[in-house]
């Protein structure tokens, strides 16, 4: 029975439903999908056999590595949004399962920066391909008109998720003060 409450839970929504059938039927889309995307998680963090907040740092130093950004710790923690001991401990972790190497800063001897191993980049890929493989599989099917379609539909919605996350954030900072 508990099992059957969290595995319908993305199919309700906490607010009033859409006016129309079709936008019922997107609404139900969207959370379906996002449904997936949780199972998708936890099949990457099973697949990397690392812990949530693991996998994603290092997503993000393979992502900067790849776009040959140097990441400090301190990136790190603005990225993920969390406490300094937080990212102290997931760089210990990453560094003695041998997925990030430190590097010392050439100029300032006191800073170093984080670095994805070979095996990281592999631990990276191999925990999203399948995810991100089906997905462009979807897209590659549809047709210019369809996936213009989606885009807008997508890109809106992101940007009002967006919106809110701006307003949200403000309104913390003013809290705070």
């Amino acid at each position: 029975m508990p099992q059957s409450v969290v595995r319908h839970e993305n199919e309700h929504l906490y607010a009033d439903p859409p006016a129309t059938a079709a936008g019922s039927t997107l609404s139900d889309a969207i959370l379906r999908m996002r449904r997936g995307e949780r199972a998708q998680a936890q099949r990457a963090h099973q697949r990397a056999g690392l812990r949530g907040v693991d996998l994603t740092a290092l997503r993000y130093l393979v992502q900067g590595y790849r776009d040959e950004r140097d990441i400090s710790p301190k990136d790190l923690l603005v990225m993920l949004r969390t406490s300094s001991a937080t990212i102290t401990n997931v760089v210990e972790r990453l560094v003695g399962r041998g997925l990030v190497e430190r590097v010392q800063h050439p100029r300032d001897r006191r800073a170093h920066y984080l670095v994805p191993t070979a095996e990281a980049i592999r631990v990276v890929d191999a925990a999203y391909s399948a995810h991100h493989s089906a997905i462009v599989e979807v897209i590659d099917s549809l047709t210019e008109e369809q996936a213009e379609i989606g885009a807008l539909v997508i890109g809106r919605l992101a940007e009002r998720l967006d919106e809110l996350d701006r307003v949200e954030l403000l309104a913390s900072v003013d809290a705070l003060r």
